[in-house]
């Protein structure tokens, strides 16, 4: 579940930590596009892809996995760079 998490950081552009407690390994089989479509047509085409009725992450875990992604507010580590040097000649 905590490798499912990390897969899911840059489709839901937030940080997504596992809190389930399930531990091992599991076969899912799941579709949901809306986060990872097919990418848009070339300029002057019509889209052939009704992108509304693409299934999110959001419905698509409740509906078939039965885990739920819920936004929370908490701390996270930051990385804070208060200066930067080019290297000197040694």
């Amino acid at each position: 579940m905590a490798a499912l998490a990390k897969i899911l950081v840059p489709m839901v552009r937030r940080s997504v930590i596992d809190q389930t407690g399930l531990a091992g390994y599991f076969d899912a089989d799941f579709d949901f596009l809306a986060e990872v479509g097919p990418p848009p047509p070339p300029q002057g085409l019509p889209d052939s892809f009704d992108r509304a009725s693409f299934s999110t992450v959001f419905t698509v875990f409740p509906e078939q996995l039965g885990l739920k992604l819920d936004a929370r507010r908490g701390p996270v580590e930051v990385l804070v760079i208060d200066r930067a040097e080019p290297p000197t000649p040694d």
